[in-house]
């Protein structure tokens, strides 16, 4: 899937991008998906009424509890990085960060985070590491509901550990302001990162042959319209 190698880099492009008011007329940031990339990942996506709620939904891993994702950033899965002896964290922050120190071989305790949903520069130092989390593009929840209720552990636990398709380290601001929520519900503060943002949700929408909503269809489209 030769289009995930722009979706990652453009992570890294959209430094200096802050949060924009209402103006229609922002344009993109650079390296942003085109406006044909963006309509090829939806011609290809399958798109439902709405979001179902099968119910059963528990991602913690306590005792007596469901742990359908597997325990969170798990090194046993295969998914791309895993069994590799690093937890998928530090996985995720040593591919997004620059200027990364490492302690030992797996752990980040330093980097500089262009997040991509605020486009603003965030430092990671690990004793305050809280400041970055790590977002589900497609959300567990949203993916559970759409479909992932019926695969099999190991899909779900690749699903939740996959950083080349659906991890994006960003502002513990931002991703609690994401939480659950798909494109219709939530689109980054940053306008100008809206395109990128279209375009990763859909390669995992694609890559996992998850659905999207009519709702979130529409809004995907709008945004479509506004790439380069």
């Amino acid at each position: 899937m030769g289009k995930l190698a722009w979706l990652l880099v453009v992570v890294f492009a959209v430094a200096g991008c802050g949060v924009l008011g209402s103006d229609e007329s922002v344009a993109p940031a650079p390296g942003s998906p085109t406006r044909a990339e963006v309509t090829a990942l939806l011609d290809q996506v399958r798109v439902i009424d709405a979001r179902p709620r099968p119910g059963g939904y528990e991602r913690g891993c306590k005792a007596g509890q469901g742990c359908v994702f597997g325990p969170a950033w798990t090194d046993d899965s295969d998914a791309p990085g895993g069994h590799d002896g690093c937890d998928t964290r530090n996985n995720v922050l040593a591919t997004q960060l620059r200027e990364v120190v490492h302690r030992g071989r797996c752990v980040v305790v330093e980097g500089v985070l262009t997040d991509p949903y605020t486009g603003k520069d965030i430092t990671f130092v690990k004793s305050d590491g809280g400041r970055i989390q790590i977002d589900h593009v497609y959300p567990l929840a949203a993916a559970w509901d759409m479909g992932a209720a019926a695969w099999t552990p190991d899909r779900r636990r690749r699903f939740a550990n996959d950083l080349s398709v659906n991890l994006l380290a960003t502002s513990a601001t931002a991703n609690q302001s994401k939480g659950d929520d798909t494109p219709a519900e939530w689109l980054p503060p940053a306008r100008p990162n809206h395109c990128f943002y279209a375009a990763k949700y859909l390669t995992v929408a694609v890559a996992y042959n998850l659905p999207i909503t009519a709702a979130d269809n529409a809004t995907l489209h709008d945004i479509a319209r506004g790439c380069p």
